[in-house]
Formats: structure tokens, sequence, C-alpha cells
């Protein structure tokens, strides 16, 4: 027995000695520094010693969260968003839509005071607020798992995009400084987004108000206050007052698909002169003159819209194109409106790699120019279209694996 001790303190001894430390250990201990690096900067920000310690204590490195870059860890892809990785058929399903409308629509009658006030001081209808809730979580009804400090301390210590989370989580700490939330009840998804309006913190700060009138800006338990943050951030990113984000229209016969995209765009009376027929809505005069842009969210195998001012507004939200007009026929559906008057055709959603040879071969042939990130925006359908009316192909839009492995063989 005395020879097993002296043998274990040895071993002890000899790592004490080389300096090292169990790798748990010296990991905990590395990300412990790093949490202690940040205080100049938060204190910087008004950030009181009280708050970060607070903030900090005990905090441990969540290594099980994704798009994280851990040595000797082996790479997971990045997390995709539901925008870009379902078809859009998928994505806009029948039957989640039918459920958020009538959910919806009895939230509107609950919640109509506050959904009221909410419109007199920014603009936005009611059933636009209902939509971007129920878009973002449900209404309320999907419980954020994480600690917004927990999933920022992590991604910015060791995430793909670590400079943008370590400002995120600094102003995570702002926001317990100002008293908004306490610490134990800042949910917050796997990436950060908080509360029910999923909102970074640097959201939070520019774009959420205190609805409920309590001295708090609450977007985690406030339905007031989360509603309200939601039309404060499309007032500012430019809501139209009074207008609408687009319409469903049947496609002339002899349509081009290139030209859907947002640089081109023509008075709503242009494009119903060139055979666009409006189809769930029947324009104003005044929409009559307003521009629009086409808008095809499967190519040529789908729904087709016309979108004006208030669609990107949604995408300044969110910048994904299916997400904008996820919460612009929720809205409409909320307000009394029918589903898609045209239906989705069959297509397949393409992995990012599939999407990205497309875009590496659309830009050497030099018909895109835009990021290639493996996403099929609509600039990327677009560059498509042209591409296969210059080569002669079938017109369609739709950026398919088969295409992606043609090329791939071609090149």
């Amino acid at each position: 027995m005395i020879i097993q001790i002296v043998v274990r303190l040895c071993l002890v001894l000899s790592v004490v000695a080389a300096g090292g430390l169990p790798a748990h250990a010296q990991s905990d201990a590395n990300f412990q520094k790093f949490l202690q690096s940040l205080w100049p900067d938060a204190q910087a920000m008004g950030v009181s010693r009280r708050t970060f310690d607070e903030a900090t204590r005990g905090l441990k490195f969540n290594q099980s969260l994704p798009d994280l870059v851990i040595p000797g860890k082996p790479k997971e892809a990045p997390r995709g968003q539901a925008e870009f990785e379902r078809t859009p058929a998928q994505y806009l399903s029948e039957s989640s839509l039918a459920r958020l409308t009538a959910q919806g629509q009895k939230l509107a009658t609950e919640h109509k005071a506050t959904l009221a006030a909410i419109q007199k001081r920014f603009g936005v209808p009611p059933p636009v607020v209902l939509a971007i809730w129920g878009r973002e979580t449900n209404y309320g009804n999907v419980k954020l798992p994480y600690n917004t400090i927990e999933v920022l301390a992590a991604q910015a210590y060791m995430g793909r995009r670590k400079e943008m989370f370590r400002r995120e989580l600094l102003l995570a700490m702002k926001i317990l400084e100002e008293q908004h939330v306490a610490f134990k009840d800042m949910k917050a998804s796997w990436a950060g987004a908080m509360g029910h309006t999923q909102f970074l913190p640097t959201d939070f700060l520019k774009y959420a108000v205190d609805q409920d009138g309590d001295g708090h800006r609450d977007i985690w338990t406030s339905v007031p206050d989360s509603l309200g943050s939601a039309a404060s951030q499309l007032l500012a990113k430019g809501w139209d007052r009074g207008k609408r984000w687009g319409f469903e229209v049947r496609l002339p016969a002899n349509v081009d698909c290139s030209i859907a995209e947002p640089d081109t765009k023509m008075t709503v009376a242009e494009w119903i002169k060139r055979g666009y027929a409006p189809l769930t809505h029947k324009p104003t005069r005044e929409e009559l003159g307003e521009e629009a842009s086409l808008f095809l969210p499967a190519g040529l195998k789908g729904p087709a819209f016309l979108t004006l001012k208030n669609f990107y507004v949604f995408k300044g939200y969110n910048f994904a194109d299916l997400y904008a007009l996820f919460v612009g026929h929720l809205s409409d559906r909320i307000a009394g409106g029918k589903n898609f008057a045209t239906p989705w055709g069959k297509i397949e959603q393409a992995r990012s790699d599939y999407i990205e040879t497309i875009q590496r071969h659309l830009t050497k042939a030099g018909f895109y120019s835009d990021k290639i990130d493996g996403k099929a925006g609509m600039k990327t359908r677009s560059a498509l279209g042209a591409w296969q009316k210059a080569a002669g192909l079938p017109l369609d839009c739709w950026p398919s694996r088969a295409l992606a492995e043609q090329m791939q063989a071609a090149r």
C-alpha cells in the first residue's frame, strides 16, 4: 500500500514538475483566462465588476454546442438554417401555416389592446407582428434551452465567428447591468438569439422597447415588450406604413425566370401589363404605381410573387428569402387570407456543397458575382437561369444536385 501511494505521489509530482495539468483542467483554466481577459472591455462598456463576476462565476465551456472549432475534435459541418436546408414546400408546409394561423388569430383577440397600441406607435399591423412571433418561437412555446452568457461565451471562445460573438457577449453583460433580465432568466438559442422574438444582444440594445411600461425591456417573459420590440425593429429597418409586402401572381407563358431578382424592378402596373396577373390580391391604385420585383422561391416549379418594399424589410429581420415569404404569407393568413393559389412542384433541396459547385461554375462562366455560400438565394437562381438560357438548356432556375454533378463532370 505504501509503495502504491509513493508511486501515485511521484506521478503527480512529475506532472507538476513538467508544468502540466490534465487536459480537461487545462481547458477549463484556459477558458477562465479567456473570460477574465474580457473585463477591460466590459468595464469600458459600463459593466460593473459585480455584474461581470456574477455572469462569469462558475461558467463552464459548453463543448456540445454547434459551430465550435475545438482542437483535436473532428470538424463538423456548420449548422445550417432551415430556410436553406428545406425545399420551399417543406419550409412553408400547409399544416404548419394552418396551425400558426389559427393560433395567431386567437392571440390577435387576446392581445388586441396591446397590438393596437403597437400599431399606433410603430405603424406595423397586428398580423405582421404576430407572424414574426409565430415564426421565431411558435408564439413563445419554444423553450429556449441555453443561458445567453453560456452560449455566447462558448462561441466567442472557440466559435467560427469569434469576434462577432465576443462583442455580443459583452453586450449581453451590458443588458444584465441594465437589469432588464436576471441572469437565470436570460434564455437563448444555441447561437445566442434571445427571447420570444430572437434578438441578439446587438439587436436588443438597438430595438427592444418597454411596451408594458414597467421600466424594463423584457423579451423573455413580457409579451407586450416582445411584440413591441419586433415592431420597433421592423420600423427601424424601413417598414413602409400602410403598405403590403407583396402578393402572388400567375406567370405569363413566356416567363424568363432569370429576371426574378431584387435589382430587376418595374411598377406593379407594368408587371401586370406584361402578363403577371394578381391571384390573391387586387392591387390598389396606389400599389399599381409602386416598384416591385419578381420572386420565384422554387424557380418555375411553384408559386410566384411580386414583392414590394416591406418584403425586404422582413429580410432585414432575417435575410433568408423563405423567412420573408413565410412571415408575409402568415400575416396575410392571420388577417383572413387564403393559402397559395399555385401548388408547389416536386423538387429536391440540394446540399450546400452542390450549391457551391453551381455557384463556382456560374462565377467562372461570368454569370454570378455574389458570395460562394452554398445557399440557393435569389441571385443564385437568377444567375442559373441566365446560364441555362445561354447554354440552350431547359429554363427552370432551380439549382439541383443533378445539375451540380453535370457541371462537376464537365469541369
